[in-house]
């Protein structure tokens, strides 16, 4: 099984467009330390032929652009991705499907409840159903992944609930946890089919209750939520009042941060991904990026390939 990190980077990606802190300054003036990266996406392939995206980035076409593994390989018109499974209903999470619109045969999964957010947002009608299958995920339960003609791609998925919230344009103020509800937001575990190599993908995830941690305990690789490195850091930086974890996020420090959470559970290795512009950790020079590694922890970047 092979992965290929698409993006790295959180919502805006790094250095975000409109941003000027410190970390986006040094990533526009080519610092080797501060390494640009695009929006949170991963892509999976069995065979190395065809691939399954895990996220669609709003830079999907860039990173598609970037990843030769995933350019057309015959004549004419075509594509070695086959489908895609989504976490979530973020922007940075589905706007690329937007661009796989161009008459294209997909695979699309995702669960009932996301899956809904997108029949009812016309704007991904250019999606054209006749070409374009959306396939509900039961949560808990392991699905094979098939193509838009039902056949295997080699990889098996399963969807299970974790810690979060819905999707910022989604948010109902005056509602409980904004109008969450549990299948808003899901980790996937990604698996060949004969069950012998598999790894946990959760860019998204708010805290680390007993029964995910169990999940995880002994996984061989887990790709995860980097998206802040402290609770409170877009509020320090002056951009947001919003705390980590109101945004559906765990920090990586502090006491309930991924660093502690996930540290004794045995891991083999641990991949930080959807990485805020904001978090120091993203810069190759800096205290935290020290802390991070000591911990046993690698930070993701565009490109980055793991074979299984």
């Amino acid at each position: 099984m092979k992965i290929i990190v698409l993006g790295a980077g959180a919502g805006g990606g790094f250095p975000q467009w409109n941003c000027n802190c410190g970390n986006c300054r040094r990533a526009r003036a080519g610092d080797p330390s501060a390494v640009s990266l695009t929006q949170s996406s991963l892509a999976v392939s069995a065979d190395g032929e065809r691939w399954v995206l895990l996220n669609a980035s709003p830079d999907l076409r860039r990173q598609i652009e970037l990843t030769p593994a995933l350019q057309p390989q015959t004549a004419g018109r075509s594509s070695p991705i086959v489908g895609a499974v989504l976490c979530n209903a973020d922007v940075d999470h589905t706007a690329g499907l937007l661009t796989m619109r161009e008459m294209q045969p997909l695979a699309v999964y995702a669960t009932p409840r996301v899956l809904d957010v997108l029949a009812r947002n016309a704007m991904f009608n250019v999606l054209n159903a006749k070409l374009v299958e959306r396939r509900p995920l039961t949560v808990d339960h392991p699905s094979e992944l098939l193509d838009r003609y039902g056949q295997s791609t080699g990889l098996r998925v399963e969807a299970f609930t974790v810690p979060g919230k819905v999707a910022l344009w989604l948010e109902q103020i005056d509602a409980e946890n904004f109008g969450s509800v549990p299948e808003d937001t899901v980790g996937l575990k990604i698996s060949d089919l004969a069950g012998t190599k598999s790894f946990f993908y959760i860019p998204g995830c708010a805290s680390m209750p007993p029964e995910l941690a169990a999940r995880l305990t002994g996984a061989g690789l887990v790709m995860f939520d980097g998206t802040t490195y402290a609770d409170n850091e877009m509020i320090v930086a002056g951009f947001s009042d919003k705390t980590a974890s109101r945004m559906g996020h765990m920090s990586m420090a502090g006491t309930n941060g991924s660093l502690n959470a996930l540290g004794p559970l045995g891991i083999g290795r641990r991949v930080y991904v959807h990485i805020n512009n904001t978090n120091p950790a993203l810069l190759g020079d800096t205290l935290e990026r020290r802390v991070v590694e000591a911990a046993g922890w690698e930070v993701g970047f565009d490109g980055m390939e793991i074979l299984l």
